[in-house]
């Protein structure tokens, strides 16, 4: 049986869930005498906060802020990527507060984060795990867009105008709306992310590589400059990768001799490791979480605001006792009548039950029949501001 049916067949609500995650965590930190922090992104869920940003930053440090008596970490890494500039915080914190930070990647690690995972002292991957090409994500106009790319389309259009003498109308257009300040941007972002996986590699990754594997050679500090140089150089060739999301594996890395120790060699570290995997996708696909911050002690759930229904509020000179709401189900389509009094009458309650309607719940959730959790937290929010009262649940 698979994990992930396993875990349907429990119908495990999403408190169960989350408490579940923290018990693998425990068990993860007792098998490798560590301390794992799970740090996930539902990765294709359309929320732009999914993306990695400064706001984890302070989350990271928050969370952590009770552990100056440890030395060692591992951070289970899933995200889109995002920031460099909160990728290279995140990382000059933990390196400010850790003798040894490990990475554990069994989903997708990609560009900023790809960036981080290269600053492990180890890496930890799964045979799912992937990272991708080093790359900035920058921010032109309404869109992000992959930094690599975005210089990518503006040599291909400067060589086209150098060899046909003209660009065709829209390229045109769109060309004189880009400015030299933020092509240099764009240039600058990618150097930047370079190289901090240099210097990373060179200083974290090789610090115990004192001597060569064949010729036991003495290992200079140029020597693991190069070495750095060589991979960074693999790993920015989106020409090789093909595209900016290409998911890169352990044996692409190993083959450009980058070390990577593997989870699935290990029967009980695999089974914990997927398990955490498995858990954060099933928390991502049946409830609104879309990234979790998690120790074995402590968690961080950020969840979208449902507002798929916008409420009404009937324009009386009164306002309402009770407010009728339907809410459907984003997985399966059920809808669901509920009521949210504002006033301590149980005929509202009796009258209400008959139609078919169920109160509105004390902690904001609807377990709907298909096991997706339905977050009414900014609906009951809304109610509240637009009636100027607060809803007895």
């Amino acid at each position: 049986m698979s994990l992930m049916t396993e875990y349907i067949n429990k119908r495990l609500g999403a408190k169960e869930l989350e408490e579940e995650l923290m018990s693998l965590i425990s068990k993860y930190n007792k098998k490798r005498n560590s301390f794992l922090l799970v740090f996930a992104s539902a990765i294709g869920k359309p929320i732009p906060d999914i993306a990695l940003s400064q706001e984890d930053y302070y989350i990271i440090t928050d969370i952590l802020r009770n552990t100056e008596s440890l030395s060692q970490i591992d951070i289970y890494l899933e995200t889109p990527g995002g920031s460099g500039e909160a990728a290279e915080e995140i990382v000059n914190y933990l390196r400010s507060h850790f003798d040894d930070v490990s990475f554990v990647v069994s989903g997708e690690a990609k560009s900023a984060g790809t960036i981080m995972v290269l600053s492990g002292d180890e890496i930890f991957m799964t045979k799912t795990g992937s990272l991708g090409p080093i790359d900035a994500q920058m921010r032109i106009g309404r869109s992000t867009v992959s930094a690599f790319d975005y210089m990518e389309w503006i040599d291909d259009k400067r060589k086209e105008a150098e060899d046909k003498g003209k660009l065709n109308p829209l390229d045109a257009i769109m060309v004189a709306q880009i400015s030299p300040g933020e092509l240099k941007g764009v240039y600058y972002s990618l150097k930047f992310a370079e190289d901090l996986v240099v210097e990373w590699l060179k200083k974290y990754k090789f610090k115990n590589w004192n001597e060569t594997e064949t010729r036991k050679i003495p290992v200079t500090e140029e020597m693991k400059e190069q070495r750095a140089k060589e991979i960074v150089d693999e790993l920015i060739n989106h020409g090789k990768w093909r595209s900016h999301g290409r998911s890169i594996k352990i044996d692409d890395l190993e083959s450009i001799k980058l070390r990577i120790t593997r989870i699935d060699d290990d029967a009980d570290l695999k089974d914990i490791v997927y398990r955490i995997q498995t858990v954060c996708r099933l928390l991502f696909t049946t409830s609104s979480t879309y990234k979790i911050f998690a120790t074995q002690d402590e968690k961080l759930l950020k969840q979208a605001v449902s507002m798929s229904s916008p409420v009404k509020i009937p324009k009386t000179s009164k306002l309402p006792d009770v407010v009728e709401i339907n809410i459907k189900c984003p997985n399966c389509g059920k809808v669901y009548k509920i009521y949210a009094k504002f006033t301590p009458n149980p005929k509202i309650d009796e009258d209400y039950k008959k139609k078919g309607c169920i109160p509105f719940p004390k902690d904001n959730k609807v377990k709907c029949d298909c096991g997706y959790e339905i977050d009414l937290g900014g609906i009951r929010n809304d109610l509240e501001v637009k009636t100027r009262r607060k809803m007895l649940v």
